[in-house]
């Protein structure tokens, strides 16, 4: 439970960011984290379209630079995008600055990349949102990332990128542990791909919150 659901301890270690939205509305805030990539981010994004769900993709910078079209492809379909980084970064192995000037880059290139109109991509990009490669910051980076992103963390990780977990359990991580609020974190990744846990848990996960009466909303 302690990396599905964090307890309130290290939720507060990063008190101003989002980990849950309110407990009282029948909703879920699905991201995915890791992409874009050719390989999976169209099958995610041809589920979502199949289940009228839109979501949230924290991508890799260098990935965008790599696959602009795959970056394209999620904005045109009415998703949100967000920063992760341009090289998937451990943020206690840097600087502050050099953390920031490695998260501009992704702004940077996401900002020129592909041929989205403008007014789309601004309603893709803004306002900016963040969220930490492996779950932690230091606290010059978390202080200077506030000043400029919405720091998104989650409620509900699904661990579909563990080669530990099969896709049943992986299922029943978001069965177990979901919520009202809930920010819930898949994965457009080769690991999540590879291991069959993303093809098999995404498309039943969405049957099964459709089926509990949960709505699906954007960050």
């Amino acid at each position: 439970m302690f990396i599905e659901q964090p307890p309130q301890l290290v939720r507060k270690l990063y008190a101003g960011a989002l980990w849950r939205l309110d407990p009282k509305d029948r909703a879920v805030y699905l991201t995915f984290d890791d992409g874009p990539i050719p390989e999976v981010t169209p099958w995610v994004l041809d589920v979502l379209d199949k289940y009228d769900v839109k979501a949230t993709f924290f991508m890799v910078g260098d990935n965008v630079r790599k696959h602009p079209d795959m970056f394209s492809l999620v904005v045109e379909r009415g998703h949100r995008v967000g920063n992760h980084t341009f090289n998937h970064i451990r943020g206690f192995e840097y600087s502050a600055a050099d953390y920031m000037e490695n998260a501009q880059k992704t702004v940077d290139i996401m900002t020129r990349t592909g041929s989205v109109d403008n007014v789309r991509l601004e309603q893709a990009m803004m306002p900016l949102l963040f969220r930490p490669p492996h779950g932690h910051m230091g606290w010059g980076q978390y202080r200077a990332l506030k000043k400029g992103y919405t720091i998104v963390m989650w409620d509900l990780v699904t661990r579909d990128y563990s080669k530990k977990m099969r896709p049943e359990q992986v299922l029943q991580n978001v069965k177990h542990y979901v919520r009202n609020g809930s920010i819930i974190t898949f994965h457009d990744s080769l690991k999540s791909w590879n291991n069959g846990n993303l093809p098999y848990a995404l498309p039943r996960a969405l049957d099964y919150l459709k089926s509990e009466g949960y709505a699906f909303r954007l960050l």
